[in-house]
């Protein structure tokens, strides 16, 4: 078995797993890195054993999908195939002349060091939820729509028993109708996209009926518990002392601006809130892949323009776990054949291609039917804490521009320390360019985690010997 080409999976979610699987069953050896307990990433998340959920699969709509590649990994990992390396946080991935080397800390302290050699890597690491800040989002109560979601598949929990839904994308509908069904009372799914966008990309929409018909089921659901849906809305505040008492929604005009004179309270416990994903670059952007503004590019293989580096999913653009999929799988195969020195045979992959080629379109429209309101910023006020690891608020951005020239994403991190705290940017980046008027850049760093220095004094004396 050590005599098979070697491949480093890093990230257990859709695209890792399709890829695994795919891989192993073209005969290449494959360890599979994850910072995960269990495989299956944030989709297919299920709660701990130890909770003993009678049925699991009601928190799903792909559970059959996922049990095919639950039981394809099972297969591999028994046969000897794959090396299944739960609870590894991977940092770093080292290129050499004759391959790769895969760093990574294990366990929940993160301090353990572990390596992979490898002579090729595959990219799925996913990709993380946008917020865009406002007057109280940093009050207890307030949690991302991707936050809830993972409460209640994780662990069966809920934050609160009035919820209000907010922000923009289709991972609304889902969190909405899973915490109904959960037992709370979701007040409102506001939602910022006018209905009429819909319209404008009917053709693109049109070619997914399956996607279509998955977004009015979750919508009847949500109709048959009366829950309000608030088209063209924002949240614009949230209110509360020691946690979140209320919301504050209003209406949208045709340009985004809040209309005056139409906002309404709105009384909750919880506010679950999001504006969409970004993709997960670091690693990527460390092995010097080159990035499509945030995405990775990868060819029609989804190789990138690194030699042995591939990558599939959320990471090369935002859209879905059917895509992730579909670029797992046609990632898997052309690394087998590449290591084997062959070259891919197109009939293997036309299906996945396909597919990857439909839901890159229709992810693509969706894209701009759920943009933010293109005026977000003028709700931050200026005592609005927008980067909240180190406690910059909306008016340093604005001073830092405006009275200190600041004209670059670079330069205001420099001014007012806005990401340069422990997420380096990942949460606060999008709402501090939105608010200085620059580009959002993807988040540059040495590595893709804090590492401890122990670790890296470990890794420098490894190297001098």
């Amino acid at each position: 078995m050590t005599d098979r080409p070697h491949l480093a999976v890093i990230g257990a979610g859709p695209a890792g797993l399709a890829a695994t699987v795919a891989a192993a069953a073209q005969g290449v050896r494959v360890t599979l890195l994850d910072s995960a307990a269990e495989a299956g990433g944030q989709f297919y998340r299920r709660p701990a054993a130890g909770l003993r959920a009678r049925r699991p699969q009601a928190l799903h709509h792909q559970w059959r999908t996922w049990e095919r590649l639950r039981d394809g990994l099972r297969t591999h990992v028994t046969a000897g195939a794959v090396r299944h390396l739960a609870d590894h946080h991977v940092w770093f991935v080292e290129r050499h002349d004759e391959g790769f080397t895969v760093h990574a800390l294990l366990g929940p302290d993160q301090e353990d060091p572990v390596e992979v050699r490898a002579d090729a890597v595959l990219l799925a690491t996913g990709g993380y939820e946008k917020v865009l800040p406002f007057p109280g989002w940093t009050l207890p109560g307030v949690i991302t729509a991707g936050g809830a979601q993972a409460m209640l598949k994780g662990s069966l929990a809920v934050s609160g028993r009035t919820a209000v839904v907010a922000g923009t994308g289709p991972l609304l509908l889902p969190v909405a109708t899973g915490l109904a069904a959960a037992g709370v009372e979701v007040a409102a799914l506001v939602e910022s996209a006018d209905p009429k966008a819909f319209l404008w990309r009917a053709r693109a929409l049109a070619a997914q009926p399956g996607k279509v018909a998955e977004g009015a089921r979750y919508a009847t659901r949500l109709l048959r518990r009366r829950v309000r849906l608030l088209a063209r809305h924002a949240v614009v505040e949230a209110h509360g002392t020691e946690r979140l008492e209320a919301v504050t929604v209003a209406e949208l005009d045709a340009e985004g601006r809040v209309r005056p004179g139409t906002g309404r309270r709105v009384c909750c416990d919880t506010l679950a809130v999001g504006h969409g994903m970004l993709p997960h670059t670091d690693l990527a952007d460390t092995l010097g892949c080159r990035l499509d503004g945030l995405n990775v590019h990868v060819d029609d293989e989804q190789r990138t323009g690194v030699p042995g580096v591939w990558a599939a999913g959320e990471t090369t653009g935002i859209g879905g776990s059917a895509l992730s999929l579909a670029e797992g799988q046609i990632a898997g195969r052309s690394v087998a054949a590449r290591l084997h020195g062959t070259e891919p045979d197109p009939r293997d992959r036309a299906a996945a291609v396909r597919t990857r080629t439909r839901l890159r379109a229709f992810s693509a429209a969706l894209d701009r039917v759920y943009a933010p309101p293109a005026h977000w910023a003028e709700q931050v006020t200026d005592d609005t804490v927008v980067c909240r690891c180190e406690e910059v608020t909306g008016g340093a951005i604005r001073e830092a521009v405006t009275e200190l020239g600041a004209d670059d994403l670079r330069t205001v991190k420099l001014l007012t320390r806005a990401g340069m705290g422990w997420c380096q940017g990942r949460v606060c980046g999008p709402a501090v360019a939105g608010l200085a008027g620059c580009e959002l850049a993807p988040c540059r760093g040495p590595f893709a985690r804090p590492v401890p220095l122990g670790v890296l004094a470990r890794a420098g004396e490894s190297e001098e010997d």
